[in-house]
């Protein structure tokens, strides 16, 4: 089978022959120390990685060295991990909102890095597009700080936030699927390691509305939907699977996640993706202790197909690079269905 084949079977719970693999984000310092010279293109055909996940491109305008402003008007600083740390945003005040004006949807550039992928890997292994839902943009339009404040303070701005943001992901998901993608996820945390950023309550009356909205949109275009959220879902975890998503991901072992417990409970209609320890294990640990720990993974989320072997987030720029590529070689050795 080619990877295209074994994620998009694992999504449906389908028999494959083996487990496959892949990650929402890879360090490029990570990829430097595996495969020197690398790009992450190049570097998903060497480790025979099963797919890969692109971001929509958005401009960015230059403000010094390390911080830039993107066309959502965020201020992003540079950091060595791949995701950059949001420091500002345009959006403090109704008044703010009504004179945002949102990124095009329809840029001829917005799917320029989902099309690079395709033409790389259509046919051969999986090209996942990183889309959002109902949190990331929102507190980072509205600095995340602001934002939490005004889900107390003035919950109707909140909305508002919401749904604007929302209503872009849907458009911009209706030209993904023009290009050819077939597969989002979305990655918006809204939880801690002790549990969400703010009440079940307001998770339930703010969110989780646009939430429906947005994953039942992506399924009634047609994609498979993955939904990740690390840290300790359970108090929001049935709002969290309530929509017609394909998979969750990545059961965050950091925050008290347990795989069989997922795979008990959401095992029968949900396809599993996690959740080898990329805080603890595979950055401090030992290349046993990665085997080991990886073949636990594969013990518990194999039966009866529906499951993703990866790390528990991301593979940053602290993760070993022979930690990485034991765990790779165990699922390629241990993750094949009899």
């Amino acid at each position: 089978m080619t990877g295209e084949q074994r994620v998009m079977g694992a999504l449906a719970r389908q028999p494959i022959d083996r487990v496959p693999t892949f990650e929402w984000e890879i360090s490029r310092s990570l990829i430097e120390k595996i495969v020197p010279g690398a790009g992450t293109i190049q570097f998903i055909e060497k480790m025979d990685i099963d797919g890969i996940v692109v971001h929509v491109k958005y401009n960015k305008e230059q403000i010094d060295e390390k911080t830039y402003r993107d066309e959502w008007g965020i201020i992003r600083t540079r950091t060595a991990e791949e995701l950059d740390i949001p420091s500002g945003g345009p959006v403090m005040t109704a008044e703010d909102l009504e004179a945002y004006r949102l990124p095009d949807p329809y840029a001829l550039y917005r799917m320029d890095n989902a099309k690079k992928a395709l033409e790389q890997f259509k046919g051969k292994r999986a090209v996942i597009l990183h889309l959002n839902d109902v949190f990331s943009l929102p507190s980072r339009i509205m600095p995340f700080d602001e934002f939490l404040m005004a889900i107390y303070d003035d919950p109707d701005l909140v909305k508002k936030l919401i749904s604007l943001t929302v209503d872009y992901n849907i458009t911009i998901a209706q030209q993904a699927w023009k290009a050819g993608i077939r597969i989002v996820m979305t990655g918006d945390d809204v939880c801690y390691s002790n549990g969400p950023m703010f009440s079940a309550e307001h998770f339930r009356e703010l969110f989780f509305p646009y939430y429906m909205k947005v994953m039942t949109a992506y399924k009634d275009i047609g994609f498979m939907v993955i939904k990740h959220c690390d840290g300790n879902v359970l108090p929001i975890i049935d709002m969290l699977t309530a929509p017609p998503i394909d998979c969750f991901d990545p059961m965050d072992p950091s925050a008290g996640m347990q795989l069989s417990w997922f795979k008990k409970n959401y095992g029968g209609r949900l396809c599993l993706k996690g959740n080898v320890d990329c805080a603890q294990t595979l950055t401090f640990g030992s290349v046993d202790d990665t085997v080991q720990e990886t073949k636990s993974c594969l013990h518990t989320g194999m039966p009866g197909f529906g499951y993703i072997c990866s790390s528990s987030n991301s593979l940053h720029s602290k993760v070993k690079p022979e930690n990485y590529q034991a765990m790779i070689d165990t699922i390629h050795t241990y993750g094949v269905y009899k």
